[in-house]
């Protein structure tokens, strides 16, 4: 898969609409992130009713990025559907192996193929590329198309595009891969999991106002991830304090794990190791 050149010189944006000129009707499966939302408000806005848009209800997606989604659906007048894409009744996506996001994303687009009247698109960029992206494997086996790809776009561009469109606080989310990808490798992925993780990083980024936490479930137990500033300004007593609130959030529903804090890691629940 490689980008097509910058022709003439036009913008992000001219070079996204000029691609959706291109074409008839499209289907895009939308996460409620800032790649796949702006894609799909701009493949609206283009398209109207031969755009659909389409979000997989899944234990795996965070609550407040559907009801993002859902409001801009509203907002924007969206041909919209929330379905159910049976990974959390897939033993191979269950098991949590190295190649997880290749079994999650061949369900969704193995439910959305039959439905779509058209293209279907991911909201993948030129970054992603440069990453382990086993779910690529599966939109090529299911002939999706990456616009940004296609037209040379990558994570900065799709936010200067998203506030382009009038969407500025879209435009600043930070990154927010799916609820599993807390989970370290191997341990079995459970919905009863990936709540509390949801429900410990919200508690996190509100009690210390700070953008971004991750909750890693670990075989060791459960590490919270925080920016370095935020690491090293925390005091001890408050440091005891959050661990015994977590540590009771996390027994309330059934797991009894040690609790600790570390700086934040990208992609540190991601154990290469088992890769094939």
């Amino acid at each position: 898969m490689s980008a097509k050149s910058d022709p003439g010189g036009l913008t992000a944006l001219e070079r996204l609409n000029a691609w959706f000129d291109g074409v008839e009707k499209v289907a895009v499966a939308a996460s409620g992130g800032v790649d796949s939302t702006t894609l799909a408000i701009l493949a609206h806005r283009t398209l109207g009713t031969r755009c659909k848009v389409f979000h997989s209800a899944s234990p795996a997606v965070p609550p407040s990025a559907s009801s993002r989604l859902a409001e801009i659906a509203k907002r924007e007048g969206w041909v919209y559907e929330v379905i159910d894409t049976g990974e959390f009744e897939d033993p191979e996506y269950l098991a949590n192996p190295v190649n997880r996001c290749f079994f999650c994303k061949r369900n969704l687009y193995g439910v959305l193929a039959p439905m779509v009247d058209g293209l279907l698109l991911s909201g993948t960029n030129l970054d992603d590329l440069n990453d382990y992206r086993p779910g690529l494997k599966a939109a090529e086996e299911f002939a999706v198309r990456h616009p940004y790809v296609e037209v040379g776009i990558d994570k900065a561009k799709v936010r200067e595009i998203a506030a382009a469109l009038g969407f500025a606080d879209l435009s600043k989310l930070p990154a927010a891969p799916c609820l599993s990808s807390r989970v370290e490798t191997g341990i079995p992925v459970e919905p009863e999991a990936l709540r509390l993780i949801d429900t410990v990083e919200r508690y996190i980024t509100g009690k210390m106002n700070i953008s971004v936490a991750r909750c890693r479930f670990r075989r060791a137990g459960l590490v919270i991830e925080l920016d370095k500033t935020s690491f090293e300004r925390m005091e001890e007593e408050r440091c005891a304090l959050l661990t015994t609130e977590i540590k009771d959030m996390a027994i309330s529903v059934g797991f009894d794990l040690p609790v600790d804090f570390a700086v934040y890691r990208r992609g540190s629940a991601f154990i290469q190791r088992d890769a094939k």
